[in-house]
């Protein structure tokens, strides 16, 4: 399919700006697509362009938003003392001065219930963005993406030494899907001409950790069990990890409320996956393969 719409992807440096990209590429003519990132020159996504865009500039994301039609928005990353809804609001407003005619939003499934958990502060934030942007008077699309899988895999895997994998998520369902996958379904959205101005759940299969780890113990030829913990020993265990210990305790306490959330239910709700991106999503089964796949391939 090709398009004469000039689609802009922001923190496109970034896991799902990149895979985003990627995914558009496969949609509509490259030289129809435009990278916006603090650091431009790190554009991994060849044949496209690219633009300088900080979502602490205001001014900056209004040049880079000069002339683009559809801005595929990627939430701000939680960083301890980051203004993450300031950001968002920079980035609608200057969407609007530029005369972008529509946005496609990443957010985070919920149906409430994570209300009372640790991760409410972020998940609050979510659904202000997604409010800012409602009543922006622009054209919209919002994208509540299930939980990274890579991420849970990257523990599970990293579990296989002492052979058990806990978190506090217990018997709780969840809806987990790729990076690719979501990004499939965000680059049919930026490229659709209907079903604008709706919430989308981009999500697969819903099961509990104790399945989880075992279809990736399948996958993985690994031998790890699920033991749920409490939150505080959840907080603990996610502390061990140099790359979330960089981040701060209060990072690893609200990944510790995903958990909770899933706990609660809060992550089980039904997908409109397909209703996205025009095809089922792919089964957790086959986007582990994926996902091993690229592993091995470096």
């Amino acid at each position: 399919m090709t398009l004469t719409k000039t689609i802009a992807v922001t923190a496109a440096t970034g896991r799902l700006g990149s895979a985003t990209l990627r995914a558009l590429k496969t949609e509509t003519d490259p030289a129809n697509l435009v990278a916006i990132a603090r650091r431009p020159d790190r554009v991994s996504v060849s044949g496209v362009g690219t633009r300088p865009g900080d979502y602490a500039d205001k001014v900056q994301m209004i040049e880079a938003f000069d002339g683009i039609d559809t801005v595929v928005m990627i939430s701000a990353p939680s960083v301890v003392g980051s203004d993450q809804l300031t950001l968002h609001k920079n980035v609608i407003e200057a969407a609007k001065e530029a005369g972008v005619r529509k946005i496609v939003c990443t957010s985070v499934i919920g149906n409430g219930k994570e209300q009372d958990t640790w991760f409410w502060p972020t998940q609050e934030m979510n659904r202000k963005t997604e409010e800012l942007l409602m009543s922006s008077g622009i054209t919209w699309m919002i994208a509540r993406n299930g939980l990274y899988l890579e991420l849970d895999l990257h523990h599970i895997i990293g579990a296989q030494t002492g052979g058990v994998y806990s978190n506090s998520g217990g018997d709780g369902v969840c809806g987990y899907i790729s990076i690719d996958e979501i990004a499939y379904a965000m680059a049919r959205l930026a490229c659709a001409d209907q079903g604008e101005n709706r919430v989308y759940n981009i999500i697969g299969e819903t099961m509990t950790q104790g399945r989880l780890v075992s279809l990736a113990s399948e996958i993985f030829g690994l031998h790890v069990e699920y033991l749920p913990i409490s939150d505080d020993e959840n907080v603990a265990r996610l502390m061990k990890d140099e790359r979330i210990a960089a981040r701060g305790e209060p990072i690893a306490r609200m990944l510790a409320g995903c958990f909770q959330a899933m706990r609660e239910g809060a992550f089980d709700i039904k997908s409109d996956y397909e209703a996205a991106s025009g095809r089922p999503c792919k089964s957790v089964v086959a986007m582990m393969s994926e996902i091993k796949s690229k592993q091995a391939a470096g």
